[in-house]
């Protein structure tokens, strides 16, 4: 692994475990803040120092245009969802956007049903890629930029993944729009965002469901990390939720699940466990839309990426997979193609 990266995961310590029926939330605690400074999304949006569109009239689902008018550098981290313009879409990798700039950027889309404007230009969503579905792009954004060196995500299995995601939640949309599922579940997440609260000096999360680590991500600064937290835990949350067991009627049922507590409470050996399981990954480095080096990481049941620049880690994000997620059975995704809309 990467002496940058490595070092990173070797310098993060663990805060006290938030926990709420079958989900924890670790929080990831920073020594030191890193030196390079950034801006999020959302601050830039605020102050109309950013605008993201379509690449043209047209629109080209793979891609959009970023224009960063302001002097400092703009953070837009995998799998944060855009909305608006002709279709709602995620990022595919992350990037830090560089100053004064007209950047390109591969995103894949999260709004199947439609293909007309609702805006001439994107805004934040409020959303980050579900976990499970943000795994399988992550892998599949890897298998496309060792076979053809583009950030290309399989469409077909993002579609997918929203589709099944809809299913799980009993949450309809007229579109198809992965937005729709966290409005539908709305109460829930806000539950949950009063349980998992940042923490003083929390730069990452490891999200544990059913007992068992499933999710990572890091940032190199804290008031960038606490800008994005709420996103990044619902990102988890939503399908923990989905996966929890039923709750028993008051007074039913033996070492069921309570609101408040967790299957297994975390531990910082489950924790320093899985960051050895990162570790131990297959890394491969390829160059970033914007600043920086893209590392994709592979192991047998992980996929990872994280974003370098100057020799910091400006966000990183590991995932386990599913069975159904395995490397041998992503071989099948070799073929695919853009989708681009006249």
């Amino acid at each position: 692994m990467e002496s940058a990266v490595k070092s990173r995961l070797q310098s993060v310590q663990f805060g006290e475990a938030q926990t709420y029926m079958n989900i924890a939330i670790l929080p990831l605690i920073a020594p030191a803040d890193g030196a390079f400074q950034y801006r999020t999304l959302g601050e830039a949006l605020a102050t109309w120092d950013i605008a993201i569109t379509e690449v043209s009239a047209g629109g080209s689902v793979p891609d959009l245009m970023v224009v960063n008018r302001g002097n400092k550098c703009v953070l837009l981290i995998d799998g944060e969802e855009l909305a608006g313009a002709k279709q709602n879409r995620v990022l595919n990798t992350s990037i830090l956007i560089k100053e004064v700039s007209e950047t390109k950027v591969p995103v894949s889309c999260t709004e199947q049903g439609r293909w007309s404007y609702a805006s001439k230009a994107f805004s934040e969503s409020g959303n980050v890629m579900a976990r499970k579905s943000r795994a399988r792009k992550t892998r599949s954004v890897q298998c496309s930029l060792e076979q053809s060196g583009v950030h290309e995500s399989n469409q077909s299995e993002v579609w997918h993944g929203i589709a099944e995601l809809q299913a799980q939640a009993c949450a309809p949309s007229p579109t198809s729009a992965m937005s729709d599922v966290y409005k539908a579940r709305e109460a829930d997440l806000r539950q949950c965002d009063d349980i998992f609260k940042p923490v003083p000096g929390q730069v990452g999360l490891i999200a544990v469901i059913d007992g068992q680590p499933v999710g990572m991500d890091l940032l190199s600064l804290t008031s960038a990390y606490a800008k994005l937290h709420t996103k990044l835990v619902r990102s988890y949350t939503l399908e923990g939720l989905l996966d929890a067991p039923p709750s028993p009627p008051r007074g039913e049922g033996k070492g069921e699940v309570a609101p408040g507590s967790a299957l297994r409470t975390p531990n910082s050996e489950l924790a320093k466990a899985f960051l050895a399981e990162i570790a131990a990954a297959e890394e491969r480095q390829f160059p970033s839309v914007g600043h920086g080096t893209d590392h994709r990481y592979k192991g047998k049941v992980l996929a990872g990426t994280a974003l370098v620049h100057e020799n910091e880690v400006i966000h990183a994000a590991f995932f386990r997979l599913d069975d159904n997620e395995q490397p041998e059975r992503m071989a099948s995704y070799r073929a695919r193609r853009r989708h681009t809309y006249e």
